[in-house]
């Protein structure tokens, strides 16, 4: 393996850097960190965002961890190394996009601190915006559209995070979206105040 490596050689410095990308499209690329309960309205708030941007013709690439899981990470299980693994890769998918001038718009439980600041590291602190999409489990049950919980409750899913598993709430997000409270245009509306500064160049 050690051999294997002595024979990568990176061209990181001969490639078009991320600037270059950035001003053909006329924008900042971030990684937007959407953290939370299943249920609790992620990827509906992204697909909102994502709608908007698109509209200002800024390029933006959702990653949700459905769409996730059934490609680049269709080998991958849900325990507790599996799981790291799979933030490990996303983290990485979205430097790679991120690279190329794009917004990633990131949907996933990461439910350990330690998993959302191994993302943090692999994106850099300057570009990972962590929003916490909070809402109470009563809430995030009562909605179940995968009927997630309903199987948990029943032993039929192991390791449902809020359930069976612990969430670990961020320290200090950026942003916290309580979807128990406010609606879906509300929450978009939150997100998009948020990153607009920091995505558009005029």
């Amino acid at each position: 393996m050690k051999e294997e490596k002595e024979n990568i050689f990176p061209i990181f410095d001969d490639i078009l850097q991320r600037k270059d990308k950035e001003s053909l499209l006329n924008q900042k690329s971030k990684a937007v960190w959407m953290t939370g309960l299943s249920g609790s309205g992620k990827t509906t708030i992204a697909k909102g965002v994502e709608r908007y941007l698109h509209s200002q013709k800024i390029l933006n690439q959702l990653l949700d961890g459905d769409n996730i899981r059934v490609g680049i990470n269709n080998n991958l299980s849900f325990s507790p190394k599996d799981r790291t693994e799979n933030i490990r890769r996303i983290a990485e998918v979205s430097k790679l996009f991120l690279n190329c001038g794009i917004v990633t718009l990131n949907c996933f439980v990461s439910p350990t601190i330690e998993m959302r600041k191994m993302a943090k590291n692999i994106i850099g602190a300057d570009d990972f915006i962590e929003i916490y999409i909070n809402a109470s489990i009563d809430t995030c049950e009562k909605r179940d559209v995968k009927g997630l919980y309903r199987k948990a409750r029943l032993g039929e899913i192991r390791d449902l995070t809020g359930i069976s598993s612990p969430f670990e709430a961020p320290v200090n997000p950026a942003l916290i979206i309580n979807t128990s409270e406010l609606s879906i245009e509300e929450s978009v509306k939150k997100v998009l105040n948020y990153i607009m500064p920091k995505i558009k160049t005029n």
